[in-house]
């Protein structure tokens, strides 16, 4: 190990531009009179979604014998959901999460994110204000607005809510995949493939892109558009062949969200990965009431390393996982 492991991975300069930054995020909100929450980084739940994996611990209580199984959080969404259930207004907060089996370029396993619910808005609304605040930081011109179908179609010549598997896998193969396409049976693992290696690249380059109405089958926990049943009311961010942003306009089905968390874990236990405890406080919350809103999760160290022309995230944060 080398001697100058102890120091920081960025200068001290840097970080103190980074405090300034989050000052100014935090300043956003506090205009808009968006209250500042703090939630939990440990939970007895853990996020079901595939393609997330949660560090998982274990409490010892003073008072039993049993270790409690606990999780680092992937994101403050669940909590912040039941905050909003329980009459919090709009909501936003700064903080640290947590997901295992990422490291790289633009990933660490502990980051800071930024997490806000405005009430009344729909998926649109959020994308505006969204694009105001990546704008204050970054100075950027506005986003463009683009949906999933229409940027497939631009890029790739191909509909990603028509097309079957198989016209799908000719244009991945044709796109260097062959191998994996030739074995894949989930159309959204070749869509996220494609959409990943081949569209993020060409987007947003001059200006930032919002990308809107993912496929129904990748809505997370949005809700499904009315309009059009084949899409979902979610959008991503992108700048510069960054992934910014992920937002949606939130479901408020408890039914549906318990049936979502249940696929998920479906398809968990068929990859061979572990299930994951259904979040029961959130769907109780969610029984309750959800208000009408959008919510969006942005990387704070992904935006802060565009702020500062930088081509790894560890150069804008003091100790990544490799200095920890």
């Amino acid at each position: 190990m080398s001697d100058m492991q102890w120091q920081p991975s960025t200068k001290i300069a840097a970080l103190k531009k980074r405090a300034l930054v989050i000052q100014r995020i935090r300043q956003f909100f506090i205009d808009r009179q968006v209250l500042e929450v703090d939630t939990p980084a440990l939970s007895h739940h853990a996020s079901t979604d595939e393609h997330l994996h949660s560090f998982q611990c274990a409490f010892q209580s003073p008072y039993a014998n049993d270790l409690v199984p606990l999780y680092l959080q992937t994101s403050p969404e669940f909590a912040m959901k039941r905050l909003l259930c329980a009459g919090s207004g709009s909501i936003f907060q700064i903080c640290k999460a947590f997901r295992n089996e990422e490291a790289g370029r633009y990933h660490n396993p502990e980051f800071t994110i930024l997490e806000w619910y405005q009430v009344g808005y729909d998926h649109f609304q959020l994308m505006a204000e969204v694009d105001e605040l990546v704008q204050q930081v970054l100075g950027s011109q506005p986003a463009e607005q683009v949906s999933y179908q229409e940027v497939f179609l631009r890029v790739l010549q191909i509909d990603p809510l028509e097309s079957c598997l198989e016209q799908i896998k000719q244009v991945a193969s044709e796109h260097g995949f062959a191998d994996i396409a030739r074995l894949e049976t989930d159309k959204d693992i070749l869509l996220m493939l494609l959409f990943s290696q081949v569209i993020e690249p060409v987007i947003g380059i001059q200006a930032p892109c919002l990308v809107y109405h993912f496929p129904a089958s990748q809505a997370s926990l949005a809700r499904i558009s009315p309009q059009d049943n084949r899409v979902a009311e979610r959008f991503e961010l992108y700048y510069q062949g960054v992934e910014l942003a992920n937002g949606f306009h939130e479901l408020q089905d408890a039914n549906e969200q318990r049936q979502r968390f249940e696929a998920d874990n479906s398809k968990r236990q068929a990859k061979g990965l572990p299930i994951m405890p259904l979040d029961t406080n959130l769907i109780q919350a969610l029984q309750q009431g959800l208000p009408e809103c959008a919510g969006v999760a942005l990387g704070i160290d992904r935006l802060l390393m565009l702020a500062f022309e930088q081509d790894r995230i560890d150069h804008v944060m003091a100790f990544p996982q490799s200095r920890a």
